[in-house]
């Protein structure tokens, strides 16, 4: 959520917080965890967010009940899999996601699925931990992908995910890059 002068918040909250804040209208939150998100929606977004695990999303719901004020977003939530969103077609102005396509398995059918339920002119919002363009920072995420992958139980460190996006049909309009390339903020849209 902003200072109370308005200007962006520090560490990882602020990148929330700079992705999130140009949000409006309908949108989708890919696994939405705990909740972290909720408060930097602004309110002229209606949020309906969701994740696998059951137990999150209890746990988000909580969270979002105590951030409940006229200045918020409205959120609902839903157990879901981003690889078969059960939205209709063309439901959402936005979809977002905040470090969740390390840990999706098929992040091209689950591309496939946001571009299914975005509307015409819709976007993709994304904060994701990435394969770094330094490379030996890449070498070193490489070779310590396989056991990230294990103790996480199932993120990928070293995804290339703007060239994800690109191979699947989505415009890349903004990409800004942090923590030595290995934290993208990018909004695309489908091409």
């Amino acid at each position: 959520m902003p200072n109370r002068n308005g200007s962006r918040p520090w560490g990882f909250a602020g990148w929330r917080w700079e992705l999130l804040g140009a949000v409006r209208g309908p949108a989708l939150e890919i696994g939405c965890g705990f909740g972290r998100n909720f408060a930097h929606y602004p309110p002229e977004a209606a949020v309906t967010a969701f994740d696998l695990d059951a137990e999150r999303v209890t746990a988000a719901q909580l969270h979002a009940q105590r951030l409940r004020a006229p200045e918020r977003a409205r959120i609902c939530l839903a157990v879901g899999d981003a690889e078969h969103l059960a939205w209709p077609n063309r439901t959402f102005e936005a979809v977002t996601g905040t470090l969740v396509f390390c840990s999706i398995p098929h992040p091209a059918q689950a591309l496939d699925e946001v571009r299914r339920v975005l509307r015409p002119g819709g976007r993709l919002y994304l904060v994701e931990h990435v394969r770094s363009d330094r490379p030996w920072l890449a070498a070193l995420q490489d070779a310590l992908a396989p056991a990230w992958h294990w103790a996480t139980g199932g993120c990928n460190l070293n995804r290339e995910t703007a060239q994800t996006l690109r191979a699947n049909g989505f415009e890349i309009e903004q990409l800004k890059a942090g923590l030595s390339g290995v934290l993208n903020l990018i909004i695309a849209r489908p091409r």
